[in-house]
């Protein structure tokens, strides 16, 4: 069984802050044609989490499409899973991903990193 690295190195590697600005996201495992259940709280550039109670092994191939909110911009990519939290989800990383679809997410995160904290 694999895990992701421990919470605090992870925390200090991030470029920045994580958030779920898009919605109707796909998944398809290659070489499967079932529809998998998948919720994803988070996206980068770089990859997502994607929470999903499916084993998916490390290397795994995955097809995502979703559609940023802000920007209504489409994003389709492939990701192979980093590791697996059975029963939670998974930490996949984009291996094929246009840059107009990076620079896309990059300017959503960025929008709403710049609105202003909710008061506490």
């Amino acid at each position: 069984m694999s895990h992701p690295p421990d919470a605090k190195r992870r925390e200090n590697t991030r470029v920045r802050s994580r958030h779920a600005p898009y919605r109707d996201l796909s998944i398809v495992f290659e070489g499967w044609s079932e529809d998998i259940p998948v919720r994803a709280p988070d996206v980068s550039p770089q990859g997502m989490f994607i929470n999903t109670s499916r084993y998916f092994s490390e290397g795994s191939v995955i097809k995502v499409r979703f559609r940023l909110t802000r920007s209504r911009y489409e994003v389709i990519a492939r990701g192979e899973v980093r590791y697996c939290l059975p029963g939670v989800g998974i930490g996949l990383e984009f291996v094929e991903i246009s840059p107009q679809a990076q620079r896309a997410i990059e300017e959503d995160l960025a929008a709403i990193d710049a609105l202003p904290s909710p008061p506490t």
